[in-house]
């Protein structure tokens, strides 16, 4: 039997939408007044004139980065490491919670790791043992010390366990019937059961490689080098008008750092914005189920 809503109810439905559009347009409006600078003039993003609309519209700054070739060799790089980190933690943390899912009885040590890996989320060694246990291992202007350097995602892996410890056991009770071993379930049967939580953290995975610049500033020496983030936290425009002709005077007089910056930022945050949609509908079931268990 439905029961009808009281007026009560009705406004707290309506209190609960006005209060969500207000937290979605706080999330919209950096994405949006970003891009309206990046449309904007030179002139009128640097006397702070932009609001919701570009003023003086015009695609200069996104001609100029077509030109930038340190742009998309950033940007290529960051592909890479995404793709390339994304694999790396899905097969470790999935390597790493299925043992640790197990009870004392099937995994003696499973408390002792447990507590190893709680003791790296509160305490770490430090930046500077870090980066000279990176540089031993040869991983300084190599790619791999930036995919490396997270690939024990701990928060993740704690996910993947509570996830996996949710399970019911008859499944795996019933696979050991059958004569399955460890390999055989965690393929067949944990894998393919917990996909919204392994879509949850390669979601996180994903926006952290691809948001991180920090790694990239301290292990890259050459600009050449740098992610796409490091890239566009190093940015600066200089210009030299002894080194260029009439026409490039005028073109480079047309833009300023806000409005560059600003169309290379807003370009960086749509390959998240696309990924976040696709992986939506696992983020909050992953999210829940994976987070009710020690």
């Amino acid at each position: 039997m439905v029961k009808e809503a009281t007026l009560g109810s009705k406004l707290f439905d309506i209190v609960l939408i006005v209060l969500l559009v207000g937290v979605s347009l706080l999330c919209i409006l950096p994405i949006w007044y970003t891009l309206a600078v990046s449309l904007s003039e030179n002139s009128a993003a640097a006397a702070g004139q932009v609001r919701l609309w570009p003023v003086g519209f015009n695609l200069n700054s996104y001609r100029e980065i077509m030109d930038d070739s340190k742009f998309f060799n950033s940007f290529w790089i960051s592909i890479q490491r995404v793709v390339l980190g994304a694999v790396v933690s899905f097969v470790v943390t999935v390597l790493m919670a299925y043992p640790l899912s197990k009870t004392t009885k099937d995994f003696r040590l499973r408390n002792i790791l447990m507590w190893i890996l709680v003791f790296t989320m509160l305490f770490n060694g430090g930046l500077i043992p870090w980066y000279q246990t990176v540089k031993a291992l040869g991983l300084i202007n190599n790619i791999w010390g930036l995919v490396l350097g997270h690939s024990v995602p701990v928060f993740n892996v704690i996910l993947v366990v509570n996830y996996f410890r949710n399970l019911p056991k008859e499944l795996e009770e019933a696979a050991l019937v059958d004569g399955a071993g460890p390999w055989y379930m965690l393929v067949k049967l944990y894998i393919p059961l917990a996909v919204p939580v392994l879509a949850t953290v390669t979601l996180f995975s994903i926006v952290y490689h691809w948001n991180e610049f920090f790694n990239g500033l301290v292990l890259m020496s050459r600009a050449d080098h740098y992610p796409l983030q490091t890239y566009i936290q190093q940015l600066v425009v200089i210009i030299d008008a002894s080194t260029l002709n009439t026409e490039q005077l005028k073109r480079m007089s047309e833009l300023s750092n806000q409005t560059l910056n600003a169309a290379k930022i807003f370009i960086a945050m749509i390959p998240v914005l696309i990924v976040y949609p696709l992986l939506q509908r696992f983020f909050i079931h992953g999210i829940t189920l994976g987070s009710v268990k020690e």
